[in-house]
Parts: C-alpha cells; structure tokens; sequence
C-alpha cells in the first residue's frame, strides 16, 4: 500500500525561516507513487544551494524535470525566463501549475505532461532536477543527445550513482558509466544530500552533480566506443590481453570484421579466428597495451586504444 503523504508547513526548512516555510507549505494530501520515484525535496537551503551552484541567467530557458509539488521550480522561476517542467503524474502536474498560478510567474512556466524517457523535448539552456533514481543512466544519455548542446546540468542522484559519474581512472567506483560520461561532458561532484531533505525519505543517500556537454560533441562514433568500453569493462580489473582472448571475443571481433569488409567491398584475406587472435595480441604488444587494466586507463588512453584497433581493422559495435 503506497502511504498517503501530507505536505505542510513541518515539511519545511530549519526553524525559524518563516517565510521558505510559507513557500513549500502546501495543504494537500498526495499518495506518493512509488513506481513513478516521488521523493520530494523539502529543505529551502538545500534548494537554494542547487539553484545557487545552477549559476542561471536572467535569459535561460530551464527543464526541470520531475517537478513534483514545485519546491524548486519557484525558486528556478524567480532566476530565469522561463521554466519547462516535464512531469508524468497528472496529479502533480495539477498541483504545480495550481501553485504557480497565484505568483507573478505564472506566464513563465510550461508544463509538459509525459514520461520524460518518450517526450520530444524542446530548446533550453540549463537542466535542474531532482531526478527519478531508476532512470538515472538513460536519463543522463538522453540530455547528453540532446541538441543544440546545452550549458549544463545539474542533476539530483543516488549517491553512488552521482560518484560513479564523476569516478577517476583508479577509483573503485570507477566503470563504463564514468568512461562513457566522461567522454562526452565534464562531470563535477557538488555536494552530499540527507535522506531526511526528502519527503517521504528514501532508503539511499543522494548527491548533486553538475554535467557540461562538451561542445562541440568530440568526433567520435559513440556506438563503436560503447562497444569497446562496455568489453573493456566486462573485467574492468584483468589485464587487457586477458579480456581480449577470451574466444567468444574473438568470435565477435571476427564477425565485425567479416562484416566490415562486406560492407566496404573489401576482401577478406584471412577470416580465421586464429588470425583474429594473433591481430588482437600484436596491436596491444605494439602499443604498450600489455599490462593495461580498464580500470586504470583515461579518456585519452581509451581512444588511442580504439584507434590503434581501427588501424588494424578491428572493429566493435
């Protein structure tokens, strides 16, 4: 049974902030959906931190996304032009655009009701949310798709989430969705978060982190990356050799190859997987790949390892 939950004014900041207490007071009883990720954030400060480290212009559109009962939108539209809140819950929705109604921002904020994973999004400048926990990973890859590029993000996550994301070459949390992120925008730690910030509780600690796309996007064919990393990290602490000549690898490493030379008209000179293995071993021989672990190498190691691979025409997807 999902457990009704009232928000009102002890719902608000540290005591003694009579007028945050106002704002995120709000007499209505919401039965938290627990399918949909509904933690609301209830602490002023806590808000007016990640507004503060947003660093938003007078001029940006913001997408917030999960809005819940509005707590952080106000203080979003207060900084900006406009704010897109992409919310799935009808109820809330209702309950967002019914607050913002009685302020001077009412004209400044678009609601679009949706799943966020499935909705079009629009133009916007600066990403502030406090994210649904079980779509935290798409959710992040969706942003980083999005184009035009955006400023930056700065986003709400489990805790151990948000340190994988900004995770260094040698940390234990150290993995494919450091790597991929890492690739593609430059991922800062922020700050820790209580669990008690949130309304109802959750059972996990959170962080905020803030992303900035790199832009341009670097020239790269992401698929094929992915495809490196996610082998590379399959053992993330063996030895790169180790993973490579594994058979099933070489298997597939051979079928992309095979294929390669389909597609580009090319003839294959010696399709065996034997010749697939002795490539394999001489390009990471060659290029000091020998006692390399996954969990050690950079972004900048990674791709001169997959140019190195290119150059012998092997090839991931």
């Amino acid at each position: 049974m999902v457990k009704p939950v009232r928000i009102g004014a002890k719902d608000g900041a540290a005591k003694g902030a009579d007028g945050e207490k106002k704002q995120v007071q709000r007499h209505h009883e919401f039965q938290m959906n627990k399918a949909y990720g509904q933690h609301l954030l209830k602490n002023p400060l806590i808000i007016d931190a990640i507004v503060d480290k947003s660093q938003l212009k007078s001029t940006d559109t913001v997408l917030e996304i999960g809005p819940g009962t509005g707590n952080l939108t106000i203080k979003l539209l207060e900084k900006c032009k406009k704010v897109i809140a992409v919310e799935v819950d009808p109820r809330m929705a209702a309950e967002l655009q019914k607050r913002v109604s009685t302020t001077p921002y009412a004209a400044h904020l678009q609601i679009i009701l949706g799943d966020f994973m499935k909705v079009e999004l629009p133009y916007f400048d600066v990403c502030v949310a406090n994210v649904p926990y079980q779509i935290s990973s798409p959710l992040v890859f969706k942003l980083l798709a999005h184009r035009p590029v955006f400023r930056a993000a700065v986003l709400m996550f489990q805790k151990e989430f948000a340190l994988r994301l900004a995770a260094n070459p040698g940390d234990s949390l150290y993995c494919r969705l450091s790597v991929n992120t890492q690739l593609l925008s430059k991922v800062t730690h922020l700050m820790k978060v209580g669990k008690n910030n949130f309304l109802p509780p959750p059972k996990v600690e959170s962080a905020v982190v803030k992303i900035q796309p790199f832009n341009p996007p670097p020239p790269i064919n992401f698929v094929e990356w992915d495809g490196l990393i996610r082998l590379c990290f399959s053992r993330k602490n063996k030895t790169l050799p180790a993973i490579f000549k594994v058979n099933s690898v070489i298997e597939m490493l051979n079928q992309n190859y095979k294929t390669y030379c389909a597609v580009q008209g090319l003839m294959d000179t010696d399709g065996t997987e034997e010749a697939m293995k002795e490539k394999v071993i001489q390009v990471l021989e060659k290029n000091n790949f020998s006692d390399a672990r996954s969990s050690k190498l950079d972004i900048t190691e990674f791709l001169r390892l997959l140019n190195c691979f290119h150059d012998s025409n092997i090839h991931f997807k």
